[in-house]
This record gives structure tokens, sequence and C-alpha cells, in this order.
């Protein structure tokens, strides 16, 4: 079976083109080949080209057929307008990445299904990849265009601290200083490891009963932001100083920062994973988060450029903790 990665070498993506060549698929990577952060996979094609230059992708490709085509990099219809113009006719199936922050926001019952709405009123990234669904379904409904969604949530490999800041946040522990957590710490949240996700995505290649469905594949592990933090800090060997903040705090200083937890990460959000399960049996998670993230802060000791710090968010961290402090005599606002 051929199968095409748009991508292929991000956090998610890497993963699943790994296992897709272990299990025997022909894999093809269409990137730009710019990407030093993971080993290259050995057993792949890579064809380089840019899916925002659709002629550079018509040039690579030729009058080449895919029984896969995987779309990791489309964000906005556009992408998908030229997806269409691009891979009508050329492949079996059409699997694109949208996104669980997609559904409603906040849910009205947990947990969520594939059947719950799409519909965050906060965050332009998740309606705009709703979008990109209405459209793909649309083109199934009307011309057959056979398209699979797959919606991950907060999935993550070694080289991703799956937190704000990622490793600044760490350098602060380790230093120290304080953090935030969102909120009092208390709403739950599902962190995937890529492996894992991986097992359910690739189980989705060539199956005639995923073409005009949508999937989330994330993990069952269920656990607080503050659970989250106190792995993360048990992996780096620091002890957190955390400070919860509002959410709407934080949106006041940093808008984009404020969307992503309003739109998405400030909200209590699990999922019932029984969709890809029954059509996907091997799709079992095995790698906890505290596993997973010790493999993260180990990868990026070993990685110098992951472990750059950002100062425009220390500066905005420390800005929120210095007017938050304000409000609270000396001390209380301390765990």
């Amino acid at each position: 079976m051929k199968v095409l990665f748009i991508g292929g070498s991000g956090t998610i993506s890497y993963s699943c083109s790994k296992l897709a060549i272990e299990k025997g698929f022909e894999v093809s990577l269409l990137n730009r080949g710019k990407s030093t952060l993971r080993e290259p996979l050995s057993g792949a094609e890579l064809i380089l080209a840019d899916i925002r230059e659709p002629e550079t992708i018509r040039q690579a490709l030729g009058d080449r057929h895919f029984d896969v085509v995987v779309e990791f990099l489309a964000f906005t219809p556009d992408h998908i307008e030229v997806d269409l113009q691009l891979f009508r006719g050329r492949t079996n199936q059409y699997i694109v990445i949208s996104s669980a922050s997609a559904y409603q926001t906040p849910p009205e019952k947990l947990p969520v299904t594939e059947e719950t709405p799409l519909d965050n009123p906060v965050w332009q990234y998740s309606r705009d990849k709703a979008a990109c669904e209405a459209r793909l379904m649309q083109a199934f409904h009307e011309e057959g265009f056979p398209v699979t969604i797959v919606r991950p949530s907060h999935t993550y490999d070694e080289g991703y601290i799956p937190v704000s800041g990622r490793w600044t946040l760490v350098e602060r522990m380790l230093q120290g200083k304080a953090i935030i957590v969102y909120g009092d710490g208390t709403s739950i949240w599902t962190m995937t490891h890529s492996s894992d996700f991986a097992k359910g995505f690739v189980g989705l290649f060539g199956k005639d009963e995923a073409i005009g469905q949508a999937y989330h594949i994330t993990s069952d592990e269920w656990q607080t932001w503050n659970q989250i933090v106190d792995k993360l800090a048990e992996a780096a060997g620091a002890e957190p100083r955390i400070v919860h903040v509002p959410s709407d705090l934080i949106a006041r200083f940093d808008p984009e920062w404020g969307r992503g937890l309003l739109g998405d990460k400030a909200h209590s959000f699990i999922l019932d994973n029984s969709k890809i399960k029954t059509l996907v049996p091997e799709f079992v998670c095995t790698v906890p988060f505290r596993e997973g993230i010790a493999r993260s802060v180990e990868f990026h000791h070993k990685h110098a450029q992951l472990r750059e710090i950002n100062t425009v968010f220390n500066d905005t961290v420390d800005a929120i903790l210095d007017s938050y402090a304000k409000a609270w005599p000396t001390g209380a606002w301390w765990v």
C-alpha cells in the first residue's frame, strides 16, 4: 500500500510515518526537507516540495497515485481547496488532521464523542479546523471525495514539552522561580504520546469503513493540570512553585496564550475513544505521561537547540505574577 505523508517530520507525523514504515507500507514523505531535529526515517522516499506552492507538488508527483494521502499541514479552508485540486482522482483515501479543540467549548457534557458539535467560540484556529472539516464533508457528499477526519487532542513526543512556555517553564522551575498554572489547576486534561496516537492513526489506513467518518484519538489517562506539572517537575528534578492564575487574566497580558486557554486548555476535556477502538482494536495506549514526559526531558537535555529560553514568555509570566501578587497578602498566593 502506497502512502503519501504531507509533512512527516513533526510531533505527530514523525511517529505516524515511523510506524507506517515498520508495518510495511510504502511511505513517501512530501515536505521541504528542512527539519533537523529528529533522525531521518530510513525506508521512506523523500519528495522535496512545498505544499504552499501547488505547482511544485504537481511537478514532484507527476501522475502518481497513492492508496492513502495523509495531510498534516492543512489549517484553513484555502489549504483544503488546494488539496482537493491536487488529490482528486489521485488517492483512495485522504486523511486530514483536524483538532479536538474544534469540539464545543466548553463541552455541555463529558466525555466528548465524535457526535459532540463542533463549536469553539473563542479560538480561531479551532474554527478554521472545523471549517476545513465542513468543506471536506461537502466534497465527500457531493463528489465522493474519500476523506477521513482525525482529531488529535494534546499530543506530544520527545521533542515537545507540552506546556505553555515549553522548556522555558522547565528552566523556571529549575531556577526556583514561580510558574503559572491556569485556574485552580484542577481541570481534567488528556496527554497522548505520539507513538500511542500513531497506533490508532495508521490503523485507519485502507479502511473503507473510515471513509466519510471522523475519529478522535487520545489517551484514556485523565489528569489535572496540577498533576501534569508535578510529573514534569519530577522528571526535571525540580520543585514547582505553582501560582494559580485565572485564564482571563492571562489573556489580558497575552491574548494568544489566553485564546489557547479559554478556547481549549482551561476546560476539563476528556474524550470517549470507543469509535477508534472499535475499528482499530490494536489501538492501546502504553506510554503513561510520567514515562513520556521523562523521555521528553531527557531528549531536551541532549539537544541544546530545544533548551533556548523564550524571554518574551518569561517577561509575560513575571508581569502577570507581579500584577497578581498585588491582590494578595505577602506569600498567600503560593502553593
